[in-house]
């Protein structure tokens, strides 16, 4: 009998044993949303690095702070077939304002620092220096097609357009809304140098996890006739940006032109003047798309508000301002030295970028880059600024000591 009862417990043994890991290994219902733990801070991270994203080699995970946010389960493809271009692009790339800033720094130019005729180094060196661990691209205008159709594939309208613009500023313009709503980071034109890292340039007491967008005034002209030398009272520069992919402005800003890049194609009608260029993609729609981003209820409580916001909520400033989640730096952040509309010099402790004002986009002849140009009037001798444009200069009044716009013809200095 012995072996039986031996018998009996071993089969005992290991059917109960076979449930126990059954039940162990059997599959639960999948939650929709895991979060692994928390990675303590360590020593060796200091507050730069922890609001900040280190570089890396894949974009499509710069950015991404798997440590602290939940990893959603995998999205499900859906047709975007009958979403309207807005939504299509919020779709293909969802804001996070609680991300990390990615460590992208985008340029474009003819060529890249890697060719011999490549005339910007300092400028992109600066970059550079200032940003170290950033991935840094200088992109050539050959190459920024295929990098979208890389990116905006699955949006074809986007790519109609940009073949469609007939001029490389318009171009240049429409690329960099669309590579930061893309990928986010930093862009910033050929022609400027970065005076500071971008780790500065917001105050440690604001979060970063607070914020996906960072701005600069370009333009204040507290004067009666601004409406004869500036598109807007209060005009936001587009040649450096700070974004985090997929923000709500950028998205705005890419169907819009979009929508009236192929409305032209349609009817045929593109007007390349210089003042079209500001309105069409320039620092105009841009400037327009933030007040309306302001003063949009599918973003901000308007019943809350204490008012709509305008150019009065940013005209003087000399410390940067925060709405919702954008920052709003002075003129003197991203214009030093420019000696007019409040703006400070370049050892300001708010000057953050320097801006050579090359008009790289203009045609040779038109450019102004004239920190040496100069003619005597009889009411006083006129500086040709970086500031000004081919069409008008500033002129120092001898008697209000203000910078005065004053139509002349341009003299070639020595």
């Amino acid at each position: 009998m012995l072996p039986f009862r031996r018998a009996i417990v071993f089969a005992a043994f290991f059917i109960i044993a076979f449930i126990l890991i059954r039940r162990a290994h059997s599959p639960e219902a999948p939650s929709p949303i895991r979060k692994p733990p928390s990675k303590p801070l360590t020593a060796d991270h200091d507050v730069d690095s922890v609001l900040h994203p280190p570089s890396t080699s894949n974009p499509a995970q710069a950015g991404m702070d798997h440590a602290n946010h939940p990893i959603p389960a995998q999205k499900v493809i859906q047709d975007m077939s009958k979403m309207s271009l807005y939504d299509k692009l919020a779709y293909q790339y969802p804001y996070d304002v609680e991300t990390k800033f990615p460590a992208y720094i985008w340029q474009t130019w003819k060529n890249t620092p890697a060719d011999e005729g490549f005339k910007f180094r300092d400028q992109e060196g600066s970059w550079s220096y200032h940003h170290p661990g950033f991935v840094h691209e200088v992109i050539t205008d050959q190459v920024a097609v295929h990098v979208l159709r890389l990116f905006y594939a699955a949006i074809p309208e986007i790519i109609e357009a940009y073949e469609a613009l007939p001029e490389p500023v318009l171009k240049a313009d429409f690329f960099r809304y669309l590579i930061l709503l893309a990928r986010g980071g930093i862009y910033s034109d050929i022609d400027t140098y970065a005076l500071k890292s971008a780790l500065e340039w917001v105050p440690e007491t604001v979060p970063q996890t607070s914020i996906g967008l960072i701005i600069g005034i370009e333009a204040d002209p507290d004067r009666p006739d601004w409406k004869d030398w500036y598109s807007r009272r209060i005009q936001f520069c587009q040649w450096t940006i700070q974004a985090k992919p997929g923000h709500p402005v950028l998205r705005d800003i890419v169907s819009r032109i979009t929508t009236e890049t192929l409305k032209r194609k349609k009817q045929g009608l593109f007007v390349s003047k210089e003042k079209s260029v500001v309105e069409f993609t320039g620092p105009a729609v841009w400037t327009d798309t933030i007040f309306d981003y302001f003063n949009d209820p599918r973003y901000f409580d308007m019943k809350r508000s204490a008012g709509e916001i305008s150019y009065l909520n940013f005209t003087g400033m000399e410390k940067s301002k925060k709405v919702g989640d954008v920052v709003i730096l002075p003129i003197t952040s991203f214009s030093p030295g420019v000696q007019q509309m409040g703006a400070k010099d370049y050892d300001d402790p708010m000057a953050f970028v320097k801006h050579d004002f090359e008009g790289t986009w203009k045609p040779e002849s038109e450019r102004h880059i004239g920190e040496h140009d100069a003619v005597y009037l009889e009411a006083g001798k006129i500086e040709m600024l970086p500031y000004a444009s081919s069409h008008y200069f500033f002129a120092l009044d001898a008697d209000s000591a203000l910078w005065l716009p004053a139509t002349v013809e341009r003299v070639e200095g020595n």
